[in-house]
């Protein structure tokens, strides 16, 4: 199918060969090799204490930052029901189960999403105590839960979760057309047993984008992805076809006040981080859906790339998002290397915008978009082609480290070069949930 945008006459020869790696102002420190029952995809990570909870398609491995450049593996917790996307706040800990499953239980078994008896949705765990937790409640959503974010009340005696799903079907009994929605889960912190289903806004009564199959554009059928930031009562989300900003002061309310399409590159808009101050968001596309090679050159630079939007405050109390640039890796990748915008987080420098992200097997990218307009890459780590059967899916910054989880070989950390993060050292996070955004430096 024709892809929009210029493309290149050939393909150059890739900037790191297959079977080595290379880097610039990063250090890779240790890999903590995937084992034991969870064998599964890697996915995302959260960050607790001096815990980090890594997701699996088969369950989450806790990990121990104590020592920060070589971490330990205390537990690994068996739960089939990808991606299990993972995220925790206080003694909660949230799974999202987005495959057709027999039942609830870490027990289940694969079961056509025809079947009206299968389940999907979110795992609700007590983490009162992070190396024994507990399994409390399970919540089933609309076409399950492809990822889920965290939004705490005022008070911080309740969080919310907004559950993204989407890719619905006639033949889906609990997951039917056109599923322009999301689901939110409240969840008492001290009681999350009695987590619940709350509501399911339409955020798209006009439908959103029909898509576009000439250049793989999706059409909006829910939302792959959103970011929530409390302080703010913002959340930004990347919703297949669209992108939107809302807000949410009202948690079970939350209201769409700026709506973005991208008819000409963007072809799958995955997920969003919005800058410390709330003043811009990068917006990822992930065209291909993570199996695609967009970084051979073959690609245009716009295509499968992240777009920086600034968040314009108009009179008359007025919010849009206006396009600034789009930011993509400037390294060349083999064909069989899959490379596409994924996962990351802010780096807390004050005053600065700079973000860590995966690439998949493009790598590792650390860029600058302090300058909305000018994004600029200033470290990277790139392993070659057939060192990872899929790459790196998310990174990101926690207490002076980055911390990456890798499809299929584990568990990494790396050093950035103090000339970049050396302020951000000595800014100290007591968690870290990257969908779930709070200031730091202020």
């Amino acid at each position: 199918m024709a892809l929009a945008g210029p493309v290149a006459a050939s393909v150059a020869e890739p900037d790191v060969p297959p079977g080595e790696t290379a880097s610039s102002n990063m250090t890779h420190l240790s890999n903590q090799p995937k084992n034991g029952a969870l064998q599964g995809t890697g996915s995302d990570i959260a960050f607790q204490g001096k815990y980090a909870f890594a997701g699996n398609y088969d369950g989450f491995t806790v990990y121990d930052l104590s020592d920060k450049k070589n971490p330990e593996q205390v537990l690994q917790v068996s739960c089939p029901g990808s991606q299990n996307d993972i995220s925790v706040y206080k003694n909660v800990l949230v799974l999202s189960t987005d495959s057709s499953r027999s039942d609830d239980s870490c027990e289940s078994t694969s079961l056509e999403a025809t079947n009206k008896e299968a389940w999907e949705g979110i795992k609700v765990w007590d983490i009162s105590n992070p190396l024994e937790p507990e399994y409390v409640q399970s919540v089933e959503t609309s076409c399950g839960s492809h990822t889920h974010s965290l939004a705490p009340s005022k008070n911080g005696r309740t969080v919310y979760a907004y559950v993204s799903s989407y890719s619905p079907s006639a033949t889906y009994p609990d997951c039917q057309p056109p599923h322009d929605s999301i689901s939110i889960v409240k969840i008492p912190v001290k009681n999350p047993a009695s987590a619940e289903l709350v509501a399911t806004p339409n955020l798209f009564p006009d439908g959103g984008y029909e898509g576009d199959r000439e250049r793989r554009a999706s059409t909006t059928s829910g939302c792959h992805d959103i970011t929530t930031y409390a302080k703010y009562d913002l959340a930004a989300g990347a919703c297949m076809g669209d992108g939107i900003l809302m807000d949410i002061k009202d948690r079970e309310r939350p209201r769409v006040i700026s709506q973005v399409r991208d008819t000409e590159n963007f072809a799958f808009w995955h997920s969003a981080t919005f800058n410390n101050d709330a003043t811009k968001v990068v917006f990822t596309d992930e065209l291909g859906g993570g199996g695609l090679a967009t970084c051979t050159g073959e690609f245009a630079p716009e295509l499968g790339a992240n777009g920086i939007y600034d968040i314009e405050r108009e009179r008359h109390g007025k919010t849009e998002l206006e396009f600034a640039s789009y930011y993509k890796i400037p390294r060349i990748n083999t064909a069989e290397e899959n490379c596409v915008a994924h996962n990351g987080s802010l780096i807390p420098v004050k005053g600065k915008d700079l973000m860590v992200q995966s690439w998949y097997q493009g790598g590792v990218s650390v860029f600058d978009f302090t300058d909305s307009e000018n994004p600029r890459e200033v470290a990277w780590f790139d392993r070659g082609e057939g060192v990872s059967g899929g790459g790196t899916w998310s990174t990101y910054y926690y207490n002076g480290y980055a911390y990456s989880n890798d499809l299929s070989i584990g568990f990494d950390t790396f050093d950035i070069d103090d000339s970049i993060d050396g302020r951000a050292e000595r800014v100290k996070q007591r968690s870290l949930n990257p969908q779930m955004q709070t200031p730091f430096g202020r």
